[in-house]
């Protein structure tokens, strides 16, 4: 590995991934500023995974692993609205 120092880049967008409840559609992604084809492509890529996954579903806590990683390799800024108090 290299010893070069990645500075953190500012986000291209932000995107905000609410859950609506356990009738399918579970969720929706809300593009709130930023390119409008980096946010419709990583849109796209969250309802792949998350489609049929409620949120109390254990597949949802590895998708959503990697929706971050996605996130942050597209540099967009996100937030999760599971509907639970704690998670606000």
């Amino acid at each position: 590995m290299s010893d070069v120092a990645v500075e953190p880049q500012e986000p291209r967008a932000h995107a905000r991934i609410v859950y609506h409840g356990p009738v399918a559609p579970h969720w929706e992604v809300y593009g709130d500023w930023g390119d409008r084809q980096t946010l419709d492509e990583f849109r796209a890529r969250v309802l792949a995974r998350l489609v049929l996954v409620p949120r109390d579903d254990p597949q949802f806590r590895r998708n959503r692993e990697r929706i971050v990683r996605d996130a942050e390799r597209e540099l967009i800024s996100i937030e999760w609205d599971l509907g639970r108090p704690e998670d606000a």
